[in-house]
């Protein structure tokens, strides 16, 4: 394994592409991390009595148990497609796969909002949700981890910490948008 070492800071201006990099790669998570947790609000106070009906009928808290198990099998999709992502990433480039990411994630998103609920479609509302929780969590992975990359790849040697950081300040920052919007 190779020793690196931080590299004497020297005076550095920004230049317009690093700030634009890392200001999208903030933009980019935020928005990515904002969509997946508007989820997480709404499978705790909307999800389960819409998608699990016959659940909430019978078992409000089973029904509740299974709202939070769709949210948590996104979990389980986000390493692949970081693989994925990553590897288009090296092959097309990052720019595109980020930008296919933000948008799977968004129509995923949007197609959850449009979703017919148990009562109109049946065992298939749940099915789909779950289905599009899945690109959610796809989405995720390979948002962030090609985020990452694309921060540290731009950053002047000495700054490759701090450009590594900008995505995941995304995180926190889309949890708070999400809870503040669905509180609001």
């Amino acid at each position: 394994m190779a020793h690196t070492s931080a590299v004497p800071a020297g005076r550095h201006e920004m230049s317009r592409e690093e700030r634009k990099v890392l200001a999208g790669t903030l933009v980019g998570t935020t928005i990515e991390w904002y969509d997946f947790f508007i989820y997480a609000q709404a499978a705790a106070f909307v999800l389960a009595p819409l998608f699990f009906a016959p659940l909430s009928e019978e078992n409000a808290g089973l029904a509740q148990v299974v709202a939070w198990a769709s949210l948590g099998i996104s979990f389980l999709f986000r390493p692949l497609g970081a693989v994925v992502a990553g590897h288009l990433g090296d092959k097309y480039g990052r720019k595109l796969v980020l930008v296919l990411t933000l948008v799977g994630m968004g129509a995923a998103t949007m197609l959850i909002g449009l979703l017919p609920t148990y009562a109109a479609i049946g065992i298939w509302a749940p099915i789909f949700l779950v289905l599009l929780r899945i690109m959610q969590g796809f989405s995720a992975g390979g948002e962030w981890g090609g985020a990452a990359l694309m921060s540290v790849e731009h950053a002047p040697r000495h700054k490759r910490g701090l450009f590594g950081a900008y995505p995941q300040i995304g995180v926190p920052l889309g949890m708070l948008l999400a809870t503040t919007f669905m509180f609001a």
